[in-house]
C-alpha cells in the first residue's frame, strides 16, 4: 500500500498532509506533515458538533429546542438560507451543519455557544492546533488573518476519540456517528469507491484547500484516514488525489472480506 501511495503524493504540485490509523492496533500505518497547520475549512464543523452536543448534554437541555435565526447569519450554501428559515430546533442545525456543510447553521450555533468557549473546549479535549477565529463566509475576517485552522494530527485525534466514544455519553456518541455517517458530499474518500462502505467523514473545502476525513467501518478491520490538501490551483486536482489514496486503502483494509463475499 504504501508503495502506491507514496508516489502519488510526491507527484503533485501542492502540499498533502495525511494520515491513516488501523483502530484495532490504534497505529498509524501511514503519516505525511501531521503537525504542519492549514486552513481547517469546513473540517472544523466536527468539533463544534462534539461542543455543542457536549454543551447540551452539561446544561440539560432539549435536542429539540428553537434558535432563532438572525438575518446576519444567513449566508450562502444553505438550505436553511434557501428555506428563509427563522428558527430552527438544535437537532435540525447539527444535522445540516454536517451533512450538507450548511454554513449559516455553522454560524447560529457559534453564536449559540461563543467563539471563546468554542476555543477553550477544543483545547480541553485536547485538539491543540485547531482554533476556530471568524464564521463561515467572513471573507473580511479572513483578509485581516483570521481563519479557522487545525492540523492533521488534531483530525486523527479528533475522529480517534470520537470512533472509541471517550468525549460524550453513549447516546450522544453514538449521534456524532449517527451524522456523521449521513453525510451527503462524497468528492474526496468514496469518490472511486464503488462498495457500499460505511464511512463517517466530514470534507472541508475552500478556493485553494480540499479535504476528507473520517472513519471507514468494515467487517475485518475498521480504519481512519484523513487527507488534506493545501496550496492548490485546482480544487478538484485535491479531490482526485484524495480519492485515489482512500481507494488504495480501502482495497488494502478489505480485500479479505471483498474476497470472502463472492
Amino acid at each position: 500500500m504504501l508503495e502506491k501511495i507514496r508516489p502519488l503524493v510526491e507527484e503533485v504540485d501542492f502540499k498533502v498532509h495525511l494520515f491513516l490509523k488501523e483502530m484495532e492496533s490504534e497505529q498509524f500505518i501511514l503519516s505525511e506533515n501531521l503537525d504542519d497547520g492549514f486552513s481547517s475549512a469546513s473540517l472544523i464543523k466536527v468539533p463544534i458538533l462534539v461542543a455543542v452536543l457536549d454543551y447540551i448534554e452539561q446544561n440539560k437541555l432539549s435536542l429539540y429546542s428553537e434558535l432563532k435565526i438572525h438575518s446576519q447569519n444567513k449566508v450562502d450554501f444553505s438550505v436553511v438560507t434557501e428555506q428563509d428559515l427563522d428558527e430552527c430546533t438544535l437537532y435540525e442545525l447539527l444535522v445540516w451543519m454536517i451533512i450538507t456543510s450548511d454554513n449559516s447553521a455553522t454560524n447560529v450555533l457559534i453564536d449559540f455557544i461563543g467563539m471563546e468557549k468554542l476555543n477553550v473546549y477544543f483545547n480541553r479535549i485536547g485538539l491543540k492546533a485547531t482554533k476556530l477565529q471568524r464564521k463561515m463566509m467572513d471573507f473580511e475576517r479572513l483578509q485581516q488573518g483570521y481563519d479557522n485552522v487545525t492540523n492533521a494530527r488534531d483530525m486523527a485525534y479528533l475522529f480517534t476519540s470520537i470512533y472509541e466514544q471517550t468525549l460524550l455519553s453513549e447516546q450522544y456518541s453514538n449521534l456524532v456517528l449517527d451524522i456523521l455517517s449521513r453525510q451527503r458530499v462524497h468528492e474526496g474518500l468514496k469518490r472511486y469507491i464503488s462498495g457500499d462502505v460505511q464511512m463517517a467523514h466530514k470534507t472541508g473545502s475552500l478556493d485553494s484547500v480540499f479535504h476528507d476525513t473520517g472513519i471507514v467501518y468494515l467487517d475485518s478491520k475498521d480504519y481512519i484516514i484523513g487527507v488534506f490538501t493545501t496550496q492548490l490551483s485546482d480544487v478538484e486536482a485535491g479531490k482526485r488525489l484524495i480519492g485515489r489514496i482512500s481507494k488504495i486503502a480501502y482495497e488494502y483494509f478489505g480485500s479479505n472480506e471483498r474476497r470472502s463475499s463472492i
